[in-house]
C-alpha cells in the first residue's frame, strides 16, 4: 500500500500530459535546465571571485596552513 506500481505512474504521467500538455512540459524541461546551469555557472564565478577579493598574503597564509593541518597517513589492506 506504500510503494506505488508501474500502473499508477503511467496514470499520473497521463494526467499531467492531459493537463499541461507536451509543448508546455517540454518548455518547463528545458527552463529548468537552463536554470540548473545558470546555478552552476553563478556558483563556479561566485567560488572564483571569492578567491580574488582575499589578499594575496592571506590566500599564501590559507595554503600553508592548510599544509601544516593534513595528516598523511598510509592505507593498508586488510587480509
Amino acid at each position: 500500500m506504500g510503494s506505488f506500481s508501474i500502473w499508477h505512474w503511467l496514470i499520473v504521467l497521463l494526467i499531467v500530459v492531459m493537463v499541461f500538455g507536451t509543448k508546455k512540459l517540454k518548455n518547463m524541461g528545458s527552463d529548468l535546465g537552463g536554470a540548473v546551469k545558470g546555478f552552476k555557472d553563478g556558483m563556479r564565478d561566485g567560488a572564483a571571485t571569492a578567491d580574488e577579493d582575499k589578499p594575496a598574503a592571506q590566500v599564501a597564509n590559507t595554503a600553508a596552513g592548510a599544509q601544516k593541518n593534513t595528516i598523511d597517513v598510509e592505507a593498508k589492506t586488510k587480509s
